[in-house]
């Protein structure tokens, strides 16, 4: 075996070891979510630790639908998320559209205008959107102003699906408009069924983005049964604060769409990530 090689396996022997530090290390607080939460509130406490329970048993996990609607809060936070999901994939996939394939005056000034409003935090639109919703629309304690807001865009969506769709090659559009067909035939039979990766990234990016948003449910939503999960985790928090091993369990149930939803799209989305930025 030649000198360069061995040195190349010794090299890749590093990165492997580094790679896995780095992964336990980055698992190690969902490990200790999940094992705490099959624990009783004395494990929990017990000096020097445990590792692991002394039996698994799901009584944590009873204990949090017991104490609090939590099914509620699940099916809210998911009804929001879904919706959220469609409307900033269907509206992040048109606007690119028209960014990316079309050409007319002043686009790159446009495009600019948009990708600056990510720009302003959130805390300096919060009061104007809050006094919208509920003083001009009367949309207090609904799910209006939690899910309208995704069907108008979200300018780093559009960002993404746009440097997609500008990776994507122009014969494309040139053969179908040889054929005749439209600029929306194109969009929907041409673009956006090779777009599977980008559009991919943009339902997971928001989807963990709704499932996990506070802030805005909290503005909004004050009926116990409108509450989503991160509500409802407050308020375990907050009425039974002496109970960690229960409000672990709820955690734990909180983050499971989320692992589910990046193992079922893991390819799609890396490869959105990946191709997003191969053209500007």
């Amino acid at each position: 075996m030649s000198r360069a090689k061995k040195k190349r396996q010794s090299v890749a022997c590093i990165f492997m070891v580094l790679l896995i530090l780095i992964s336990i290390v980055m698992l190690f607080p969902l490990f200790w979510l999940v094992r705490s939460s099959f624990m009783t509130q004395r494990e929990l406490m017990t000096v020097p630790i445990k590792w692991f329970p002394a039996h698994f048993s799901f009584i944590n996990f009873r204990e949090v639908f017991r104490l609090s609607p939590f099914h509620i809060y699940l099916f809210n936070s998911a009804l929001l998320a879904s919706i959220n999901v469609v409307g900033q994939i269907l509206s992040a996939s048109f606007i690119a559209f028209g960014f990316a394939r079309l050409r007319f005056r002043f686009r790159g000034f446009w495009f600019a205008m948009l990708i600056s409003t990510m720009m302003l935090p959130y805390t300096v639109v919060m009061i104007p959107q809050f006094i919208f919703w509920t003083n001009l629309l009367n949309a207090y304690n609904t799910f209006f102003p939690l899910t309208l807001p995704a069907f108008f865009g979200h300018p780093f969506h559009v960002f993404l699906v746009r440097q997609f769709y500008m990776g994507i090659p122009d014969y494309y559009d040139e053969a179908a408009r040889v054929d005749g067909a439209s600029y929306l035939v194109i969009y929907s039979k041409i673009i956006v069924p090779m777009s599977k990766p980008a559009l991919t990234s943009v339902g997971v990016f928001t989807f963990v983005g709704i499932w996990n948003e506070f802030l805005g449910p909290l503005l909004y939503l004050d009926r116990d049964n409108l509450r989503t999960v991160s509500l409802g985790l407050t308020r375990l928090v907050g009425e039974y604060g002496d109970m960690v091993q229960v409000q672990l369990a709820g955690a734990t149930l909180s983050v499971i769409p989320m692992i589910a939803l990046f193992f079922f799209a893991q390819r799609y989305f890396i490869e959105g990530i990946t191709f997003s930025g191969l053209k500007g």
